[in-house]
This record gives structure tokens, sequence and C-alpha cells, in this order.
């Protein structure tokens, strides 16, 4: 039964990894529109990310972060299990979480840049101006 509430917290998440694909491929201001207003139903829909906890820090809550070679630090998530687990890095300890309560926490990090989601394949930088668009409901 629990597997069947992940299903159903992630269903909808493709959407946004095809569109990502798109995105990437052919780049746009009406593409990026799409693929901002998609996350934003889904976090209207109540949907989730898979996020990991920071390892380093033993039995503190903390979400993981990466640092870019240009020294910046962005939290990550990841739109299912399939796209975590395309990353090289070390097993990860993974949770699910709703992309609102990600984005608030994103938004209020000083730290980080914003979030990186799919840091491995199809992926997307939604830096805080981009998440406060998306929050704020501006994209179309």
């Amino acid at each position: 039964m629990k597997a069947d509430k992940k299903d159903k917290e992630l269903a909808g998440n493709e959407i946004i990894e095809e569109y990502i694909a798109i995105l990437q491929k052919e780049p746009s201001e009406e593409m990026l529109a799409v693929v901002l207003s998609t996350i934003r139903r889904r976090m209207k829909e109540g949907g989730e990310f898979v996020v990991a906890l920071d390892p380093s820090l033993g039995d503190q809550f903390r979400l993981q972060a990466m640092e870019l070679e240009n020294g910046e630090k962005w939290m990550v998530a990841f739109t299912s299990f399939e796209e975590q687990m395309k990353g090289n890095a070390q097993v990860m300890s993974t949770f699910m979480a709703k992309i609102e309560q990600l984005f608030d926490m994103a938004l209020a990090e000083k730290s980080v840049k914003g979030l990186l989601l799919n840091p491995w394949n199809r992926t997307i930088m939604l830096d805080k101006e981009l998440l406060g668009l998306i929050k704020g409901g501006i994209c179309k």
C-alpha cells in the first residue's frame, strides 16, 4: 500500500522530465514557461520530489546540497527514484517531500542559489527567482 502512495505522489513528474528534455534540445522562453507551469501544476496537485539527506551530518536532518565548479551551492531534488539512481555518487538516504515545501526551504536557505532538479539528467536549475515565479503563479 505504501508503494501505491509513492507512485501516486510521483505520478505526473514524468511530464516534467519530458518537457525538460525538450527545453534542453530547443531552449526558448516559451518552453521554459511550459516547464515552470508544469512544475507549478504538480506543486498545486500536492506532488512530491525525491530528496537526499546530507550523510555528513549524522543524525541531523539536512537536505543534501551540491557545490558546482563555480562555487555555487544548490539544493538537490529528483523527479523520480530512477533519476536519483542515474548519479554515480554514493548511495544516498532518500525520502519524498512535497514540492512546495522544498521550494520554501530553498528560498529560505541563504547558503544556496536555488534548487537543482535532476542533476544527472534532464536537469533544470531553479534559482530563487524562478522558484518565486513558480510559487507566485506568474508563469502561464
